[in-house]
């Protein structure tokens, strides 16, 4: 399984001890600055090339290793030179860079047989000299005519692989140490309402409770997700098994998401009508991508589209690597054996996913913040997603549906935010509305699985307690 690419990156800017504050931002923004600050828009593109691959490949194993936050620090990656490298911010973006951090953010080197981005060190080759990369030095072999992968394994060795494609992902819970019985805490928790989410799709991982409690269920529940994803069935969960799971679990979550947009896409009749290929655009395009995209969740091997309709490099990369996959001649063309496979397989996996993923009761943000002291259908909303996410988090004070945002309502998003990691203040802005909606949708699935474990609460309105 490639390594998935995370949307964004977390920058400390300055030393690691220092108390210079954190920017995050997305990954691909990341790589154009580090690219702008620290090699010249002149050189020859194979010298960029290869300058880019090794500082993609260098921030990646940061985040693969958890180096900095394995340590208690709270990013990925510093600003500074003497241990990384350099991200300015408000740099101005080269234009030719700008392209090239488009197309290769998600490639990385990394040695055969590992799934880890390699630790990709280099230098300017002029002040500084190390054993990895010199930035110099590649544009004099760019002007020997050499292709940014011989420029590489100059430096690194013929035993080098280019990772290209690589899925993008919302970034994955960090893992902090094995799970085994006896263990309790919100990681446990965690963990088991990935499986019970997971195994809607799986139907033979068996349903565990969610109580934060590591007992003989949520074991054997573990074991039987490695066997099925090739893991060594140990009932414990370890890195690779912490990882495999919360990416399954996205996965999973995406697919949902896309088959409410599917709903309008598939209105279109799915019969192969003509071949598409790249430059094509229009409806038949944004099916073929929500094909691949539905896909692309539960196959690595196929890069994630966006479904824009048009049939660009992207589509074409995935459309390659999916008739990989199944067996088909690799034309990166849509012909009817691609349609119709690819068509196949994704209506069998939306056959494997409950229709409850697909339910209605999610509220998108009202567009304003909510306080103490409002009065709206909104507050009521808000108050069933606390009362419900307090039914699976008993540490989280409840309230009642009111409409009235007072006091106690004011204290249960306190403690959510608080227990959440975000600004404790008892506001409801966009963030904390969004991480409502999430949570809310883990409990859905927690009820979902064990109904009758949870209380259930009718979304209703009421005015007499003014107190909430």
């Amino acid at each position: 399984m490639a390594f998935a690419i995370p949307e964004n990156i977390t920058v400390h800017l300055g030393p690691p001890d220092s108390d210079a504050p954190n920017v995050t931002i997305p990954f691909p923004e990341y790589v154009s600055n580090v690219a702008s600050s620290e090699i010249y828009p002149t050189w020859p593109e194979n010298a960029i090339r290869a300058n880019m691959y090794a500082q993609i490949s260098y921030a990646l194993n940061r985040i693969y290793t958890e180096w900095y936050r394995s340590q208690g620090y709270d990013f990925d990656i510093t600003s500074s030179t003497a241990y990384d490298q350099s991200y300015v911010p408000g740099q101005d973006i080269f234009e030719n860079i700008r392209q090239l951090s488009g197309e290769l953010f998600n490639d990385y080197l990394k040695r055969p047989g590992v799934d880890e981005p390699l630790f990709a060190a280099y230098c300017d080759g002029e002040e500084v000299v190390c054993d990895g990369l010199s930035q110099w030095g590649t544009v004099a072999l760019a002007r020997q005519g050499l292709t940014p992968y011989e420029i590489l394994t100059t430096y690194y060795g013929d035993n080098l692989d280019i990772v290209q494609n690589a899925p993008v992902s919302p970034r994955l819970p960090s893992f902090q140490r094995p799970l085994t019985l006896t263990d309790i805490g919100e990681d446990v928790r965690r963990v088991q309402v990935q499986l019970n989410r997971v195994s809607r799709n799986y139907p033979a991982i068996p349903k565990v409770p969610t109580d934060g409690i590591y007992g003989a269920p949520t074991r054997d529940a573990v074991a039987k997700f490695q066997e099925i994803f090739d893991l060594p069935s140990t009932g414990v969960v370890d890195q690779a098994t912490w990882y495999r799971l919360a990416y399954l679990y996205t996965s999973v979550k995406r697919l949902a998401e896309l088959n409410s947009e599917g709903e309008t896409l598939l209105g279109t009749p799915l019969q192969f009508d003509r071949v598409l290929a790249s430059g094509d655009s229009g409806g038949r395009v944004r099916i073929l991508q929500y094909f691949l995209a539905v896909l692309s969740g539960f196959y690595p091997q196929i890069p994630p589209v966006q479904i824009d309709g048009q049939f660009g490099p992207a589509t074409q990369s995935a459309v390659t690597a999916a008739q990989q996959l199944f067996g088909l001649p690799q034309t990166g063309i849509i012909d009817k054996a691609t349609w119709e496979r690819l068509s196949d397989e994704t209506a069998d996996l939306l056959d494997r996913v409950d229709p409850a993923d697909f339910s209605a009761g999610i509220q998108p943000y009202p567009g304003f913040v909510l306080t103490q002291g409002m009065r709206n259908e909104f507050v009521s909303v808000l108050q069933n997603y606390l009362i419900r996410i307090a039914s699976l988090y008993p540490d989280l004070p409840s309230t009642s549906i009111t409409g009235y945002f007072g006091p106690a309502t004011k204290a249960a998003v306190t403690a959510f935010q608080r227990k959440f990691g975000l600004t404790a203040d008892g506001v409801v802005g966009p963030q904390t509305w969004n991480e409502l909606l999430r949570v809310y949708d883990d409990v859905r699935g927690s009820e979902h699985t064990h109904p009758g474990q949870y209380p259930g609460t009718p979304l209703t309105t009421g005015s007499s307690d003014f107190a909430s």
